[in-house]
């Protein structure tokens, strides 16, 4: 039996190996979600240069887990994995709907396009969140622009009819969106209409002074 213990020995060895790459990539896939929250979180303040920095640290941890990737594939598309990797797809995707560039690729980022997508979606989501801070500045124009974006972003997921197992359970998110969508669309329209009722009121009072000076 002593080929059996030859052969048991080489599997554990390669068991250990496995163990070692898998924890590596949890910490890598823990600290680029980290640093991804971080970006949006400074996206949403303004504070570009500030997310520049954090999507720069994000890229070389996204860049270590693809490289993990030529030997390990099962690891690599392990849940974890993926579910980090499209948190960086919607950090950069959402950098880029807020300052109006063009979008990065999957290529670009180099994440597999189920990531890409579902990234996508989260991003049109953040779009929301952009909206409502500007509604407060009363910069309807911009707010309208971001409207149209996730507008035109849930279009396009809706005409992913394709399995769940193949998407990774794209049409809830898209689900999701579309709810946010319709929400901030009245949110909007709202804020329009009182914005044109507080100019009528505005123009009325002066003219009530006006009649009285």
């Amino acid at each position: 039996m002593a080929e059996l213990e030859a052969i048991i020995e080489d599997i554990q060895r390669a068991f250990e190996t496995r163990t070692r790459v898998r924890d590596e990539m949890l910490k890598q896939a823990r600290y680029l979600t980290r640093h991804c929250a971080h970006a949006i979180r400074a996206i949403h303040r303004q504070e570009f240069e500030q997310a520049s920095q954090q999507l720069a640290q994000a890229g070389a941890l996204a860049d270590e887990l693809t490289r993990h990737a030529r030997q390990h594939p099962d690891l690599y598309y392990a849940g974890y994995t993926q579910d980090a990797l499209k948190e960086y797809a919607e950090a950069h995707l959402t950098m880029a709907l807020v300052r109006d560039t063009d979008l990065p690729t999957p290529e670009e980022l180099q994440v597999d396009i189920v990531a890409y997508i579902k990234g996508l979606a989260e991003a049109a989501g953040e779009l929301r969140r952009r909206c409502l801070d500007v509604l407060r500045h009363n910069d309807a124009a911009e707010a309208n622009r971001l409207l149209d974006r996730m507008d035109d972003i849930y279009a396009a997921l809706v005409t992913m009819d394709y399995p769940d197992a193949v998407t990774g359970g794209l049409r809830r998110l898209t689900d999701v969106l579309r709810s946010l969508l319709e929400r901030t669309r009245g949110d909007l329209t709202m804020s329009l209409r009182q914005q044109r009722l507080e100019k009528q009121l505005q123009r009325f009072e002066e003219l009530i002074k006006r009649s009285t000076s």
